[in-house]
């Protein structure tokens, strides 16, 4: 049911401290490449070729999609294979047991389709699922661990339609290459081992999760190899049975009793497998700089989002600072500010909630940064008021976790892949299933469902889709496709892609070291910088204009193919263990 309560809308100051302190989660550490233990140190971070391109998160998942290029497929089968690897050399960050929103721009007759196979809430599934019996909020740990947090999957659907709608060459033979490396073993990365040294303890309050990554109670170690006979089985039978399999109460029944036993049990049942549709959505798009950016629009917030910021920022007069200057990252961050207000309050599964059309309109795009103070920083900055009727909403703030992972396909005849999945929380729930480990999703959701200023858009709903800041994204110039882009990050995607996007079309940096750059966010007030990236005459400039400056380590893995008539260009983030492959 769609949210129509008549009141006005009312943000304070005290919700910018909230969102700040519930919304800031430490990222994942930026991966040191240079060990001398790391497998993968000579990684390929910069590709060119005329023909093809895949980028994505792990140099197996890279050369896995296009080898299948190699032999025929397009760019939709090499996305089913790049998942797949992903699952198994990545499991931390996405798997069949995850999410995805997808963009696909078909060369043959110039459309752009945005496939929503986020996850669902289950359908017994209530407002105070994440309460406790005082009605206070749980604790994020406390409500992501365990079977209470998982949603329906909707990778496996979304791969099996999209393959079954546009896919070349056959189901079985994309899924080959994981099951090889799956029987065969491959090299656990120091990515990987890091990640499972820092969660030892979640991961093993579930025993098949602790046997996989903690065998003999030790955390995995980076060179060690590892073999998933169960990942192996579970695509085997998918490749014999077709992607819908995954969803028919024979195979599914081992998840929902998993999910239900699991220590904090959860609600899934069969009957929410049967349910589960993948969306096709108009993308969102908008103008930047003579350019057509489109992405995914709600439940995600990273399109509308995104393109707030780059519209507010060039509205501001963003180009008439020089670029990387204090003062330009004033505009930037000022604009930053005033859109995740607006996401805050007005973002969610539009299948339950009214999203306001007007975010992106230019109007109310003048009105918005109209406030924006070019000479220091404002004190507070609040939502706007797009709709023409005052509904009573309050704002809701979900922390979103950076363990995510984005990769590009460009084909041979033109088409493109750019498609950001997820499980949300580095290794999910910690519950793990035929192989592979289940979301943690619904934690996305806001955990409460209303306050003294009203209704939050985001909160939990059977069936709904949590609200999420996963931001694929396709650059047009007129009718061409000329870059596409993503990343993970959490709600910091945002933050890195339109940054990024910046520093390519309004500043004309080159692809790599638009990617590289020192990071750079505000979204409540405060501006994080990257840790040791800026200098000091910098800081101090920031600081003269009002901000309290943080440095973190803001750990994103920016992904993206620039393309131009004769040429492709693949790009993978130094922070992380992705590559391009264009072989």
């Amino acid at each position: 049911m769609k949210a129509t309560l008549l009141l006005l809308i009312s943000l304070t100051a005290s919700f910018v401290h909230a969102a700040q302190q519930s919304e800031f989660v430490e990222p994942e550490s930026s991966t040191d490449l240079s060990q001398s233990n790391n497998p993968y140190s000579d990684l390929q971070k910069v590709a060119q070729n005329d023909t093809q391109m895949v980028v994505t998160a792990h140099p197996l998942a890279s050369k896995a999609g296009a080898e299948i290029l190699n032999q025929g497929g397009n760019a939709i089968d090499a996305m089913v294979t790049i998942q797949a690897v992903l699952g198994l050399v990545e499991p931390q960050s996405s798997g069949l047991g995850g999410g995805v929103f997808t963009l696909f721009y078909k060369s043959d007759n110039q459309t752009l389709v945005a496939y929503d196979g986020r996850e669902t809430a289950p359908l017994d599934a209530e407002k105070d699922l994440f309460l406790n019996k005082d009605q206070t909020q749980m604790g994020f740990f406390d409500a992501v661990v365990g079977g209470r947090s998982v949603g329906t999957p909707g990778t496996v659907a979304t791969l099996w339609h999209m393959h079954q709608k546009d896919g070349s060459l056959p189901w079985a033979r994309l899924l080959e290459p994981a099951i090889s490396i799956a029987k065969e073993g491959f090299i656990v990365s120091n990515r990987m081992a890091q990640s499972v040294q820092r969660d030892q303890d979640r991961l093993s309050t579930h025993p098949s999760t602790a046997a996989y990554f903690l065998p003999e109670g030790e955390p995995l170690s980076a060179g060690t190899k590892l073999v998933n006979p169960e990942y192996a089985e579970t695509l085997t039978t998918l490749a014999q049975r077709g992607g819908e399999y995954f969803y028919h109460k024979d195979f599914a029944v081992d998840i929902v009793n998993a999910v239900q036993s699991a220590n904090n049990p959860g609600l899934l049942s069969i009957e929410d497998f049967k349910q589960y549709k993948v969306i096709e959505r108009v993308p969102v798009c908008h103008t930047f700089i003579e350019h057509r950016v489109c992405g995914m629009g709600a439940p995600s917030s990273g399109a509308i989002t995104v393109g707030q910021i780059l519209m507010t920022s060039e509205a501001a007069g963003l180009i008439d600072y020089p670029p990387e200057s204090p003062q330009a990252w004033h505009v930037i961050a000022e604009s930053t500010r005033l859109a995740f207000a607006d996401r805050a309050l007005y973002i969610a599964d539009p299948a339950y909630f009214d999203v306001p059309s007007s975010l992106l309109n230019e109007e109310y795009i003048s009105e918005r940064a109209s406030q924006v103070n070019t000479s220091k920083k404002s004190p507070t900055l609040t939502a706007g008021s797009p709709f023409s009727d005052k509904i009573a909403l309050s704002t809701g703030i979900n922390v979103d976790q950076p363990s995510t992972t984005h990769f590009v396909v460009v084909d041979k005849s033109g088409n493109i892949i750019s498609s950001t999945s997820t499980i949300e929380n580095a290794f999910g729930s910690r519950v793990m299933v035929k192989g592979f480990l289940l979301n943690n999703e619904l934690t996305d959701f806001s955990f409460k469902f209303e306050n003294d200023k009203g209704l939050i858009a985001n909160h939990v709903e059977a069936g709904k889709r949590p609200r999420s800041s996963m931001a694929p994204t396709i650059v047009f110039k007129g009718d061409t496709p000329v870059l596409a882009i993503g990343s993970p990050g959490g709600s910091r995607i945002i933050n890195y892609v339109a940054n990024s996007l910046i520093r390519l079309l309004a500043w004309g940096q080159p692809l790599i070291e638009a990617i590289n750059a020192p990071h750079i966010s505000n979204r409540y007030g405060d501006m994080d910088i990257e840790k040791d990236a800026w200098s000091d005459e910098d800081i101090s400039a920031l600081k003269n204009l009002g901000y309290k400056v943080n440095q973190r380590d803001l750990n994103s893995g920016l992904h993206a193919v620039q393309i131009r008539k004769d040429l492709l260009k693949g790009a993978a983030d130094k922070r992380r263990e992705g590559s391009a492959n264009a072989r």
